[in-house]
């Protein structure tokens, strides 16, 4: 018997002050990479998917962004805080 599925992985990357492209506020926005990874008997083994994507925190609306734009938002958040990131990337495991 083979046990097997997936399970998915949320990190922060950033937050950032943008203006929102739903509500037109200038607002925080979280930067969140989403990653699903294929498990064999409940060890995650390799990433399946890797998606990334902006939210506001004034509306809750949700915004799909690529890598280069994810990573390019890093950078624009870095150079904004002294050279440093926000934090540190948060592993939180999320719900299908």
């Amino acid at each position: 018997m083979i046990i097997f599925g997936t399970k998915g992985y949320l990190y922060q990357l950033a937050i950032l002050t943008l203006v929102c492209g739903q509500c037109g506020n200038p607002a925080a926005h979280t930067l969140r990479k989403r990653v699903t990874k294929f498990t064999l008997f409940f060890v995650p083994l390799f990433p399946v998917s890797t998606k990334y994507a902006t939210q506001c925190t004034f509306c809750g609306a949700e915004q799909k962004v690529t890598k280069e734009q994810a990573d390019q938002l890093v950078a624009q958040g870095a150079a904004g805080h002294g050279g440093q990131p926000y934090g540190q990337p948060q592993q939180q495991p999320y719900q299908h």
